[in-house]
């Protein structure tokens, strides 16, 4: 199997998303030995051998490294929702997409995370364009996703209440510490 990864959260390094980006490749490469993996990575101002993760390659493991703004892909994907992710890595059988973006897929299963719905939950604490993005990005993970792990019941609870995405697509995975 072939398993495209975004691991451009890992720019944000020191932040939980960042590690947990990290964390779950670097383990994923340790269990798994039969699979695949194509890491796509996008920074417009980093570079991916500058984050101290070159240690994640291997004979299995593909790197495709790109400079463009998330705030373009947040535009391109969760707003007009084009150019599948297929166009920039090839063909997979399954991606797990980022915090932030949720791109089309022409064959590929989608997999995310989904640490938390705050900026949905109280949108009077956060900027209204941190709301807006991940009011874009959700309603793509409620129609497309085919499974979406959840750090947590309370999260799970957000998912099915706030967005209306169907309990049987979701599972709780707790976070290692």
């Amino acid at each position: 199997m072939r398993i495209g990864i975004d691991v451009s959260q890992i720019v944000y390094q020191g932040t939980g998303v960042a590690n947990y980006t990290k964390s779950l490749v670097e383990h994923l490469l340790e269990i798994d030995r039969e699979n695949e993996y194509v890491l796509f990575f996008t920074s417009f101002r980093q570079r991916l051998d500058s984050l101290s993760i070159n240690e994640l390659t291997s004979s299995r493991v593909e790197v495709k490294q790109f400079k463009i703004p998330q705030t373009l892909l947040e535009f391109l994907w969760n707003r007009l929702h084009i150019f599948p992710i297929e166009w920039f890595i090839g063909p997979v059988d399954v991606f797990l997409s980022s915090d932030w973006t949720q791109p089309p897929t022409i064959k590929a299963k989608k997999v995310t995370t989904v640490h938390d719905l705050t900026p949905l939950k109280f949108p009077k604490e956060m900027h209204p364009k941190i709301t807006a993005v991940h009011k874009r990005r959700m309603n793509w993970v409620k129609k497309e996703c085919d499974l979406i792990m959840a750090d947590s019941k309370a999260t799970k609870k957000d998912l099915v209440e706030i967005i209306g995405v169907p309990e049987k697509k979701i599972r709780v995975i707790y976070l290692g510490y």
